[in-house]
């Protein structure tokens, strides 16, 4: 019996066995895949700038009047051409135009060269204000532009003296300030 116990738990050995190898062992998990390589971080974007200073344009004017076929400046024009000066210390400056006028008397040649005198004149003084001279333009209208109409003809005190606002500079400066 002894034969046949150990002939039956042989074969029940070899059917373990057997059977072990029949039935396929369990295939390994699929190996996990790497994980995707990921894009460095985006960084936040920068801040938004502050927005840039907005620049406004300043317009500033002046006007100077002149004694008779003269183009010396008068006292009182220096302090209207200061005062001018003093407005365009925090200003930007793009351009200085001054403009010469002057009265019908005398030729038309004559006053033409008198009011390029006249804003020279003022240029000049604008300058050693210290105001640059290439932002400065300068040119004459001689008697073509009155402002003033006066009767009468000759060289009279009265005549004279009614037709001094055509007798001027007109300075117009034109700039702008950062606010």
């Amino acid at each position: 019996m002894n034969k046949r116990l150990s002939t039956a738990l042989s074969a029940i050995v070899l059917l373990a066995f057997a059977g072990c190898a029949a039935t396929p062992e369990p295939a390994p998990p699929p190996p996990t895949p790497a994980p995707a390589p990921q894009a460095a971080p985006t960084p936040p974007p920068p801040p938004a700038p502050a927005p840039a200073p907005k620049a406004e344009k300043v317009t500033t004017a002046s006007t100077v009047n002149f004694d008779f076929d003269r183009y010396v400046i008068r006292p009182d024009a220096r302090s209207k051409l200061d005062d001018l000066v003093g407005k365009l210390r925090n200003v930007s400056l793009e351009v200085v135009i001054a403009v010469g006028h002057a009265d019908r008397l005398g030729s038309d040649a004559y006053n033409m060269k008198l009011s390029v005198r006249r804003a020279d004149s003022v240029k000049a003084y604008l300058v050693s204000k210290g105001v640059a001279a290439s932002r400065i333009y300068t040119e004459g209208k001689g008697e073509r532009q009155p402002i003033k109409d006066c009767k009468g003809s000759g060289k009279t005190k009265e005549l004279i003296a009614c037709l001094e606002p055509n007798r001027r500079v007109e300075t117009e400066a034109v700039g702008s300030v950062t606010k």
